[in-house]
């Protein structure tokens, strides 16, 4: 059993016990978190689908960390104008991990 659900404007494909990394969600490692946003659900291989979301469907997932991501560099200049700008970005995250998928 699979299933499809939106967080933070992307889409994960998830099963029960898989971690996943998602935007930074308003939550306290060891907290449960339940993601209701689900767009489709494989089940021994019945499909069932969503106008956009599956209503009454939920995945219960627990928070195992919040965290930040590697840096990435940004560098932006002008060629013959002497302009030049640079920038860093850490994205944060939080690691998930799916404990029961309800259809």
């Amino acid at each position: 059993m699979y299933a499809v659900v939106e967080t933070g404007g992307k889409q994960y494909r998830v099963a029960e016990g898989d971690v996943l990394k998602v935007e930074k969600l308003i939550a306290e490692e060891g907290d449960a978190v339940v993601l209701e946003s689900v767009i489709s659900v494989v089940n021994d291989g019945e499909l069932v689908l969503g106008k956009p979301y599956i209503q009454g469907a939920k995945i219960t997932a627990k928070v195992i960390m919040q965290g930040r991501g590697k840096k990435i560099r940004i560098f932006k200049y002008k060629a013959k104008s002497n302009y030049r700008k640079r920038q860093g970005h850490r994205q944060s995250y939080t690691k998930l991990l799916i404990e029961k998928i309800e259809a």
